[in-house]
């Protein structure tokens, strides 16, 4: 199916390559400050953002672009034997450490929180390793008391939010007997009570029919989390009275925890080749690297599923939303392939790898043919029949 390549070759010189739907969505690392945000950004990140015992050593965002690994990726290399391997990607914002306080502006309160909301997901960092050496903001390490610092300036900003749209909805929902009004003042209300007692918005379930209602509030706390505990080396595998602690903590939340040791990473992430980073992982007891796992974490928290292109010039992972249908998918190869869409032809991942080439996979039966109201599935191997 090298036509489809053709086809991005010609309208790249053209100049009108636009991925509308591969937009730059981004999970934001947050924390009290010394908790270890920096160090686990620079082993995401080749960008290098400033790591220092000291709070505040992080103002301005640092926005890295991170590659997605992906087995399936390189084992489709592998049957098709490209001119180039081109992976996916997520973006990992480095914000400031906030402070108690920061919901009133407190330690540049306000604009990290601008800087939180403009993220698509968080990943919340929390101490869970003792060392003497590393200055704690509070005194002493307890990340179930961090965490609930991080939650209340959040929640308390949030409560600002609603409480003031809750004012202006009122009145039209008096004024004109509007029904979306009404219904989004119910919502307004189920939120307000949840901030008061101390619950992040995200802990109120939403009908599908809803959830566009407050689509433009943009709560800091409705955004997907991921709980990413920093311990010490000998707790990387199997935790420790932290985790334990962080975990009992969230068990109402709808949120995931990932362990990881961000100074045991910074450590690997120094190593030069993948023999080498490998023997490491092995010797401290880990399969996989905590960064990847992050990764991959990330990727998951933002509803992102993963379609590959494959060929002999080039194999390709495509990023989309989870439950965009065909032509979107198209689109977010070029805007073209979305206006003249025509079909998907589609292979299924274990079936590409299992007949080991687009060939036996036709000869077997294994190419389906797909029309607008297909939805696209993770690993599904998409070319795309158009016409412009």
């Amino acid at each position: 199916m090298n036509y489809i390549y053709k086809n991005i070759e010609y309208l790249c010189k053209t100049k009108k390559i636009y991925n509308n739907y591969n937009m730059a969505l981004q999970c934001g690392i947050v924390g009290l400050p010394n908790v270890g945000k920096s160090t686990l950004f620079n082993c995401l990140s080749n960008a290098k953002a400033q790591a220092a015992n000291f709070p505040f050593c992080t103002i301005e965002p640092n926005v890295g672009v991170i590659t997605v690994p992906d087995e399936r990726l390189n084992k489709l290399a592998e049957i098709d034997h490209p001119q180039r391997i081109v992976p996916t990607t997520v973006e990992i914002v480095d914000i400031a450490g906030l402070v108690k306080g920061a919901s009133k502006g407190e330690g540049l309160g306000n604009k990290f929180l601008a800087n939180i909301r403009e993220t698509d997901a968080i990943l919340h960092v929390l101490r869970c390793f003792d060392d003497n050496n590393v200055t704690h903001v509070d005194g002493s390490v307890d990340p179930v008391r961090d965490k609930e610092i991080i939650d209340m300036e959040l929640q308390l900003k949030d409560l600002e939010t609603v409480e003031s749209r809750i004012q202006k909805t009122e009145k039209q929902a008096k004024a004109g007997g509007d029904k979306s009004a009404k219904a989004l003042l119910d919502i307004l209300l189920r939120y307000k009570e949840a901030l008061l007692a101390g619950k992040s918005a995200r802990t109120i379930e939403l009908t599908k029919e809803e959830k566009p209602l407050v689509k433009d509030l943009f709560l800091l706390t409705t955004k997907p989390v991921l709980y990413v505990c920093n311990v010490d080396e000998g707790s990387a595998v199997t935790g420790n009275q932290y985790t334990q602690a962080v975990a009992e903590a969230i068990k109402e939340e709808n949120a995931d925890m990932l362990i990881v040791a961000a100074a045991t990473e910074a450590d690997i992430a120094e190593l030069e080749t993948y023999e080498e980073r490998q023997e490491f992982l092995e010797a401290v007891g880990l399969k996989e690297s905590g960064v990847a796992r992050l990764i991959k974490s990330a990727y998951k928290l933002l509803d992102l599923q993963t379609f590959f292109t494959s060929g002999s010039d080039e194999t390709r992972a495509w990023t989309f939303r989870r439950g965009m249908k065909a032509p979107q998918c198209a689109g977010i190869i070029h805007t073209d392939f979305e206006k003249g869409f025509i079909r998907a032809e589609v292979i299924k991942y274990d079936d590409y790898v299992n007949l080991g080439s687009e060939a036996a996979c036709r000869e077997a039966g294994k190419i389906s043919i797909e029309g607008k109201d297909y939805i696209g599935q993770d690993g599904d191997i998409m070319h795309f029949r158009f016409n412009v």
